[in-house]
């Protein structure tokens, strides 16, 4: 690895930052990377500048995971600013833009969809059908609430074992899912590809607030939430401010 903390990987080119590898190619190319099973996560700014110190099993998850995606806008700026090399931003909300026109998609039974509540599910359910996708309510799973720690959901991993879906996409939130996508990823006799990109989803379909896509390319989708929802998002926003001390001081090392 160089000290730019640039190296190349198995699935691709990767940039080490906070002892995490970066995919550094194309939102194309992560597509195709994944495309034959594996974890992809897309770790926000506050889950770098706070979970990734205070949660033990997020950080594994991370750092076991096949594709990482630099969804953090911020990331990429302070790593900018301290090394002054571009590290290409590829936001989980742009990857599944692209990945919802894969034929996999369109597959009937192809994909399971987790998703935090119930009518949010039945919103999704209602989205996808209106657009073609040929979702089913057995396509969707309400996941309970996850405590601290390692997440082992044997409802989840049995259901998948039974129906072997090729895509699994993890719609709850940031710090949960990726400790569950490990879990299934490690637990499950088969090798999907797991999608843990939380919201993105409901930022397309409405569910949540709708992100258009050149408001995701200016890195404003934290602002978006934030407007809609100020007393949920503000103090998850403000630490990601521990980012600017964590990348200055670490640079590519592990915290």
């Amino acid at each position: 690895m160089r000290e730019d903390g640039e190296q190349a990987g198995a699935r691709g080119a990767t940039t080490r930052v906070l002892g995490l590898d970066f995919f550094s190619g194309s939102i194309a190319e992560a597509c195709r990377a994944v495309a034959a099973g594996g974890l992809l996560t897309a770790p926000s700014g506050p889950g770098l500048g706070y979970d990734l110190l205070h949660e033990p099993a997020y950080r594994r998850a991370l750092e076991a995971s096949d594709l990482v995606l630099t969804d953090s806008g911020f990331m990429v700026l302070l790593w900018r600013l301290r090394t002054g090399r571009r590290l290409p931003r590829n936001s989980g909300l742009a990857f599944l833009r692209v990945w919802l026109n894969r034929d996999v998609m369109r597959r009937p039974g192809a994909v399971l969809w987790v998703m935090p509540s119930e009518a949010e599910a039945q919103y999704t359910l209602a989205w996808l059908e209106d657009r073609g996708y040929p979702a089913r309510a057995e396509d969707f799973y309400v996941a309970p609430m996850y405590g601290p720690g390692p997440i082992a959901d044997g409802v989840l991993l049995a259901l998948m074992e039974k129906r072997r879906p090729e895509v699994v996409y993890l719609g709850i939130s940031g710090g949960v899912q990726e400790r569950l996508g490990h879990f299934l990823r490690d637990g499950l006799p088969y090798r999907p590809t797991i999608l843990c990109l939380g919201a993105a989803l409901a930022f397309i379909t409405g569910a949540q607030v709708k992100i258009a896509p050149w408001v995701d390319r200016a890195g404003l989708g934290w602002l978006w939430r934030l407007g809609s929802n100020p007393v949920r998002y503000l103090g998850r926003y403000v630490r990601a401010t521990r980012l600017v001390w964590l990348v200055f001081r670490y640079g590519p090392a592990r915290p």
